[in-house]
């Protein structure tokens, strides 16, 4: 893997921490539940959503689910469907796991996708959100970090299919984001 031109915005050790306590107060909330069942919006969550089900003190349940955003030609914040999660989701408390809320049409989109199939609750949990860069209004009840709107790697996150394995979430420069 080429060299990383970054800058260092959240370390493993501050990451890992925040993890634990968004773990604990989802543990708190979903106490009285049989089973939380956890959904998490593929690629880019499935470093965080490990670290944080096995933070969890509860029963959960863990499937995925995975969307792509048009780019190049077609209009901004269009979302669709390209794996569907296996499990009927009605009566059962759903928590929607992302690595970063940018825009917000994904979420925007899960949200109303996930509503229209009756669970008992619907909540969302994101490790970051970009402050200054959203479209559409969307709640997260568990926020991790809001951080700059800039291009971010590491813990999940890529540029070019590359960076996502760091521990840790660094701003990439714009020229590295050019050359990937």
């Amino acid at each position: 893997m080429p060299a990383l031109d970054s800058t260092i915005m959240l370390s493993e050790k501050t990451i890992q921490a925040r993890v634990r306590e968004m773990a604990r107060r989802i543990s708190e909330d979903y106490a009285d539940v049989d089973e939380l069942f956890m959904i998490g919006v593929l690629r880019g969550c499935y470093i965080f959503m490990a670290d944080l089900s096995r933070a969890l003190s509860i029963p959960r349940h863990i499937d995925f689910i995975a969307l792509s955003s048009y780019g190049k030609g077609t209009v901004s914040g269009a979302v669709r469907l390209i794996m569907d999660v296996r499990i009927d989701i009605s009566r059962r408390h759903v928590l929607i796991v992302e690595d970063i809320v940018d825009t917000g049409h994904t979420l925007d989109y899960l949200l109303r996708l996930f509503r229209a199939r009756n669970p008992a609750s619907l909540k969302t949990c994101s490790l970051l959100r970009k402050s200054g860069s959203a479209q559409v209004d969307v709640p997260v009840d568990y926020l991790g970090f809001e951080i700059p709107d800039v291009w971010i790697v590491g813990y999940g996150l890529d540029c070019g299919d590359k960076y996502r394995a760091l521990p840790y979430i660094a701003q990439i420069s714009p020229q590295k984001k050019q050359r990937t």
